[in-house]
């Protein structure tokens, strides 16, 4: 089948779908607690290190759970390009258009904002602005601004806001914080000092949102291009995916500006992009070009619930939820004698099995939750 025929019934991509929903349960997994049973059931052997893909780098390098939040990011970029040309179809104005959208990024900051607003080890509220939906609440505003600029402009925009963040991390020399690597002694820390009066001690920083959004952007304009009566779309998405991981891993390796994730360095921001390409390249040939659409939906159902399924697992699991059927599971494996280690495992999978079946029951009901 030829690219430009592939047929987007109701301007929809599987492919986007199946991203956006392997993405998801991959966090719902995290959230459940069993990548860390799996690191412990596989110390002291070679898939040790294959688990160890499932966790951020400590800080300077790449690891596969690194791409998460970058393609997360991307993923929303590129949806936002295919409901802004369905929206045009339908003779949706520009400023109708702009309203949607930033109601859209004020509920996002909210509802960032709120997943930490009791913080685990704390008695009072907290304002912390790391959540990812508080960076996506920026990065899509940012995007959706661009979207009808041409292609060149938005590209070298992209390439100011990295610019910026080298600037600001290189050039500010605030004392305490004029380490641009470092670990708690960087600019972005600093940001945090002003904006939240605290610092994140594994390393995050709310100023991500600056290189970030380049994510978003080149989402956006992905989406158009997947639009676009163009024959050369996975040709052009594997170019651009060279680039920027030629551009990335090279600033890297030639002791320019390291890979962090931690503090999206411009290099980071660069090859996890470039990932990001190849991974919704593979996918569109894979499932929209060549038709596999079988057992999609085990992600489907997750990923067209994306906001509503990523709430409960951050709010009502991470303070309910998860410690309640870990304690119902783990108490009927008990009657068994089921060694602690598989118990957890179990548990955690007992877990994620419930938050699937309440996704599948509102696919069913063709229940979805916007924002």
């Amino acid at each position: 089948m030829e690219q430009s025929t592939v047929s987007l019934q109701n301007n929809r991509l599987l492919s986007l779908d199946f991203m956006r929903g392997f993405i998801m349960v991959l966090l719902a997994l995290e959230s459940t607690g069993l990548f860390e049973h799996l690191l412990d059931a596989t110390r002291g052997n070679f898939l040790n290190g294959l688990v160890q893909q499932f966790f951020h780098h400590p800080w300077n390098g790449l690891r596969f759970w690194d791409l998460i939040q970058p393609g997360f990011m991307f993923v929303a970029g590129v949806a936002m390009a295919f409901s802004l040309h369905k929206q045009k179809e339908k003779g949706v104005l520009w400023i109708d258009s702009f309203r949607k959208i930033f109601k859209r990024c004020c509920w996002l900051f909210f509802w960032g904002v709120f997943d930490y607003l009791v913080f685990a080890g704390e008695k009072t509220i907290s304002f912390r602005l790391w959540d990812v939906l508080t960076q996506l609440s920026f990065t899509t505003l940012i995007a959706f601004l661009l979207f009808e600029w041409n292609i060149k402009t938005q590209i070298i925009i992209c390439a100011g806001l990295l610019v910026l963040t080298e600037c600001l991390y290189r050039f500010t020399h605030i004392p305490g914080f004029d380490q641009p690597f470092t670990d708690q002694h960087n600019f972005g820390n600093y940001m945090d000092m002003v904006l939240m009066n605290k610092i994140n001690h594994d390393g995050w920083v709310a100023i991500n949102c600056i290189p970030t959004a380049v994510h978003t952007i080149a989402g956006a304009l992905t989406g158009k291009l997947l639009l676009s009566g163009r024959k050369d779309k996975i040709k052009q998405l594997l170019v651009w995916g060279v680039v920027c991981l030629v551009l990335g891993f090279g600033l890297d390796l030639a002791g320019i500006t390291p890979i962090i994730k931690r503090i999206a360095t411009s290099s980071f921001t660069l090859a996890s992009l470039g990932w990001c390409l190849f991974g919704l390249a593979f996918c569109f040939w894979w499932i929209d070009i060549k038709n596999h659409k079988k057992y999609l939906t085990f992600f489907l159902v997750v990923g067209m619930n994306s906001i509503f399924i990523y709430l409960f697992f951050e709010i009502v699991g991470s303070h309910w939820f998860t410690q309640y059927v870990y304690i119902i599971a783990k108490g009927f494996l008990g009657i068994v004698h089921t060694p602690q280690l598989p118990a957890n495992i179990i548990a955690a999978l007992c877990v994620f099995t419930l938050e699937w079946l309440l996704c599948y029951f509102l696919y069913r009901k063709k229940i979805f939750f916007k924002l």
